[in-house]
């Protein structure tokens, strides 16, 4: 056995570990119409650890290349929704190894859709559906089950109804107000569920609805605006979900000074900048809502 390391001034800490992002891909084969899933997990644990870091005692660690194949031995029999799969995953450790009490599962989920053929959608060929990400991380303490959904890349532009005037003007301001402007974002959104007897496609599918119609529908004043509205109309929606959180860019298009060449520019030609660029971030929450951090522990990239 490992000499104990001991100190007179540290502590072992809060810690976790697993196994990062695995490739996942499942076929439904049962019928000739094949169906496609693409998941990246992540396998993170909880418990009693400390003697691994403190005495190099390895006889509570699961290997992380055990932690890889339990996502592939699960999946063999079906990996349902990201939130079932993450799920499944939690219960399964917590179950199986006395010693660990919680953990942290986290899964993307890749689109495919079919390719498009003279004779209709074909059976077993797709292609990859842009950058959007749907994402779910799952979080155990003990008996306590959170569930956080959400999606990211999720990118949109609306070519009118949107302005941004009456902000602050000082010494250091130049941007100019504008009362017709491109308005485009990249959507980075978790939502907090409060149950986990769900409908999680549906749930999502109508979420990802009520953003875009807000988005796409709703004059906007300044992103944080349309952020608010889109958040509001959500909450209103789906009871199940106990507050969301934005993380939005601002993807400026500035109008391009056509006068050196002798043309005027009626808000037509634009400089699409990739950065520096605003960043709008927020949580729209119900009033009665009991706060959870546990259940954002570790969701990096809002605020």
């Amino acid at each position: 056995m490992p000499d104990t390391t001991t100190s007179d001034i540290a502590v072992l800490g809060e810690n976790q570990y697993g196994k990062a992002e695995v490739r996942l891909v499942r076929i439904e084969r049962e019928t000739p119409r094949h169906e496609i899933t693409d998941f990246n997990v992540s396998s993170q644990l909880r418990g009693d650890l400390d003697a691994i870091h403190t005495d190099g005692d390895n006889a509570h660690c699961v290997a992380t290349d055990s932690q890889k194949n339990t996502v592939y031995s699960l999946a063999r029999g079906g990996v349902g929704t990201p939130e079932e799969f993450a799920l499944r995953l939690g219960e399964h450790f917590t179950s199986t190894y006395d010693w660990i009490s919680g953990g942290r599962w986290e899964i993307e989920k890749y689109s495919w859709v079919r390719i498009p053929t003279g004779a209709g959608e074909h059976d077993h060929s797709f292609v990859k559906s842009g950058t959007e990400v749907r994402t779910v991380v799952v979080q155990r303490d003990g008996e306590d089950v959170f569930v956080v959904a959400g999606l990211q890349d999720l990118t949109v532009l609306k070519s009118t109804a949107s302005e941004f005037v009456g902000f602050t003007r000082d010494t250091y301001t130049t941007l100019a107000e504008a009362t017709d402007r491109i308005l485009a974002t990249d959507v980075k959104a978790r939502w907090r569920y409060t149950r986990t007897d769900l409908d999680f496609d549906a749930v999502f599918d109508d979420v990802r609805r009520l953003m875009l119609e807000q988005f796409a529908t709703q004059h906007s004043y300044a992103l944080q605006q349309t952020l608010y509205q889109m958040g509001v109309a959500v909450l209103e929606a789906h009871p199940e979900i106990a507050e969301i959180k934005f993380s939005m860019p601002n993807k400026h298009h500035f109008l391009v000074d056509l006068s050196p060449f002798g043309q005027d520019n009626p808000n037509v030609v634009f400089f699409a900048a990739d950065r520096p660029y605003g960043l709008i971030e927020a949580t729209v929450q119900r009033k009665d809502a009991t706060p959870e951090p546990r259940a954002w522990a570790t969701v990096t990239g809002f605020c």
